[in-house]
């Protein structure tokens, strides 16, 4: 056994030149990180969509359909044009791009691109490096509106897609999760019943990450199995399309999706337009991309159960490993992309950073000090203030929008306030007082409670342990200490942070490296055996951050956590929501 280790340690040994690429093309921006041969960052650079592009008029990188409740996409051309921006970036600081062994990337997960008939052999196989990429591809689509994952429009192709395969729960065990609007198999049918000949017109779906992908390569990637899981169309636990569910979800399925890849596959070598326009080396590979959380596990570098990594983002997410998935109502389940023997298990919400700063521009002048401050003002539990935020139609519980036939509201929408009585009996939940506002700094405390809380809550019912080995905080609003230390109190463990809060790019390029790797010895290598070799001033180090707080203090979180729970459940009672929570 120690021999086997000594020999995978060696195998794991990079190139001492060879540098790794990796992108995450996210909801709001295009990053690109640099790691060199020790895992070490090289350099970086980003391109923000509103401000950088903005001829595309997004707002916050998506379109809001206001003639459609819930209606929220992105335009695929904005992607493709901010690839070569940042691309161009780094050129003008004279990269050494030929150095690149290697480029894999993430893509902000649930999003779906429609490649248009005839694309493949007339633009996206004859890319010319005397013209730009977007404008090689202006006319590369069947439809314009890419839906992604705030998309929350599809209640009833859910329904149907649950219903054609025995029930949200019959669902949830064969693809890893129930359907959820922002899904790409019930998008893909709303798309299919709607617009008929978009569909028709259709000759390839990619998500974001293989769309960027098959930029690079020249050609159509595969979707990898770990992404797929987000589709609400594959077998998990088998790694296949399942058939029931592409039946149930579209005619001819398949043939638009193509076929699954591995997540640490070679989907082919990077294609001339980018040899000839910023000399990258012509062996140059493109691993297959992934999700963007998916690849932030891999940039957390998180290999063992009780390991949790909280995500505070545009959406917040909650994810850790294991080895024995739990598929259920709540949470979703995917391959892990750097490790074909375990799962993630991950929980989402859409009310994340977004929801934090419209509280920070309401209530602190948009400062966030004085956020801060206002949060200091007050004191733990909020003198048992609870505040419920969906600035979006949440995910947590889970609430579907509002039904088109009967145009009746069943998702919760805008503030819930409470006032909760200090005993330890649930039963006071039920006297709860329901308040129109609370003064700025409850507010302020109540809403990041509240997030947290309901974190710690939902994580249990997935099987995460409570409370974790430990937390590792990343995502922008996780460089705010302050959150940070309320984050161990409630979770009730130490919560470190990574180096850098991107994530998804750092993981990108660690898998663009283990990609290599595997290739270099046609067999999987750990990526644990590589993370060995990383020098000791390497991506991967992490700072402790914020300890655990006192015990009573998370005993008194746990019952807050408690009550909070059961008011969630009212809610859901109340606006008619699914009454299995």
């Amino acid at each position: 056994m120690a021999s086997k280790a000594k020999a995978a340690a060696a195998a794991a040994i990079l190139p001492h030149d060879a540098l790794f690429l990796g992108f995450d093309s996210s909801t709001q921006s295009l990053k690109a990180t640099v790691v060199d041969a020790k895992l070490r960052i090289v350099t970086s650079e980003i391109v923000h969509f509103d401000s950088e592009l903005p001829h595309y008029k997004t707002k916050d990188g998506v379109h809001r359909d206001l003639s459609e409740n819930g209606r929220v996409t992105a335009p695929a051309l904005m992607w493709v044009e901010a690839l070569e921006c940042v691309l161009d970036k780094l050129k003008k600081r004279s990269f050494p791009f030929e150095a690149i062994k290697a480029v894999s990337g993430s893509g902000q997960q649930h999003g779906s691109v429609y490649w248009k008939k005839d694309t493949l052999n007339s633009k996206l196989q004859k890319l010319s490096h005397l013209e730009s990429l977007h404008g090689q591809l202006q006319d590369a689509f069947s439809t314009i509106h890419s839906p992604i994952w705030m998309d929350s429009s599809t209640f009833v192709q859910c329904k149907e897609i649950e219903e054609a395969l025995g029930g949200a729960v019959a669902l949830s065990l064969l693809t890893g999760s129930r359907a959820h609007e922002r899904y790409t198999g019930p998008q893909i049918r709303k798309l299919y019943q709607t617009q008929k000949e978009v569909y028709e017109n259709t000759e390839r779906i990619s998500l974001v990450s293989s769309f960027m992908a098959s930029l690079l390569v020249g050609d159509y990637v595969s979707i990898d199995y770990s992404d797929a899981a987000g589709m609400n169309l594959m077998d998990f636990k088998n790694r296949i399309w399942s058939h029931v569910a592409l039946e149930a979800t579209a005619p001819h399925l398949e043939e638009k999706l193509g076929p699954l890849a591995p997540p640490h596959a070679v989907a082919g070598v990077i294609n001339p337009f980018f040899v000839e326009r910023y000399d990258f080396s012509a062996d140059c590979l493109v691993i297959q991309w992934s999700g963007d959380n998916l690849c932030s596990l891999a940039g957390l570098a998180l290999d063992h159960p009780g390991d949790v990594a909280v995500s505070l983002g545009t959406s917040d997410t909650v994810f850790g490993i294991t080895t024995n998935p739990l598929p259920g109502l709540e949470g979703h389940i995917f391959p892990n992309c750097v490790d074909p023997h375990s799962y993630m298990v991950m929980l989402v919400y859409k009310n994340g950073s977004l929801t934090r700063e419209e509280v920070r521009d309401r209530c602190a002048d948009g400062s966030w000090d004085h956020f801060n401050k206002l949060l200091d003002e007050t004191s733990p539990l909020n003198d048992g203030k609870v505040g419920f935020f969906y600035k979006y139609p949440e995910i947590l519980p889970p609430l579907p929008g509002i039904c088109p036939c009967t145009e009746r509201t069943f998702c919760l929408v805008g503030v819930h306030r409470f006032c909760v009585k200090e005993a330890e009996s649930l039963d006071d939940v039920a006297e709860a007082q329901e308040v129109l506002a609370f003064d700025p700094s409850t507010e302020v405390r109540s809403l990041v409670e509240g997030q947290f809380l309901s974190m710690k809550t939902h994580s249990q019912r997935i099987g995460m342990p409570m409370p974790p080995k430990r937390i590792i905080a990343t995502g922008g609003a996780s460089a705010n200490h302050r959150l940070l230390v309320l984050m161990a109190t409630i979770f009730g463990c130490d919560v470190y942070t990574a180096q850098r809060t991107d994530s998804a790019s750092l993981g990108a390029a660690f898998r663009a490296a283990h990609g290599w790797l595997c290739n270099d010895q046609k067999d999987f290598v750990p990526i644990a055996s590589m993370f060995a070799n990383a020098a000791e001033d390497g991506a991967i180090q992490f700072k402790l951050s914020a300890h655990a707080g006192p015990n009573d203090l998370q005993a008194k979180f746990a019952a807050l956590a408690k009550k909070r729970a059961e008011l969630e459940h009212m809610l859901v009672a109340k606006y008619g929501a699914n009454s299995t929570l």
